[in-house]
């Protein structure tokens, strides 16, 4: 099992946008969008911890905490409307996460097996990433029908 932490605010993975060339369909997420230096920081922190590249199946344990907004704070305190849990969809998060790890932690994503996403809200945002193999032998007779 290998973990690591990035002390940095969490970026979802946002929708790619498509524009046409031709008749040639492109989908891009522009230059300018936060995801890009995230991503960079991520698999830098990956590299930084040592994480080993993986063959097998894994196992992703996700947790992404969010600095909460000032926004959601009165003078007595937090708001009685400050949202419970962050905006983001927790899939969006772990895929951006799990994308920049190829080449990192995997050759191809597709080796992710199973994965674990939570998202808080804390004091200052940051992501704690925790990879473990899986035996594929567990998983024997799981999903079969009879």
């Amino acid at each position: 099992m290998e973990s690591f932490l990035v002390n940095v605010q969490p970026v979802s993975q946002p929708r790619a946008r498509v524009t046409t060339r031709g008749k040639f369909a492109h989908a891009y997420v522009p230059a300018k969008h936060p995801v890009h230096g995230y991503r960079k920081e991520v698999a830098a922190a990956a590299v930084d911890a040592g994480v080993a590249m993986h063959t097998g199946p894994v196992f992703v344990d996700l947790l992404f905490v969010f600095e909460r907004p000032k926004s959601h704070r009165t003078k007595k305190g937090l708001s009685s409307r400050a949202p419970a849990l962050p905006r983001e969809d927790g899939d969006n998060l772990a895929k951006a996460v799990v994308d920049c790890l190829t080449g990192v932690a995997w050759h191809d994503d597709t080796i992710v097996a199973d994965w674990f996403v939570r998202k808080r809200y804390g004091k200052q945002g940051f992501v704690r990433v925790t990879i473990s193999d899986v035996e594929v032998s567990d998983w024997e007779g799981i999903g079969e029908r009879d």
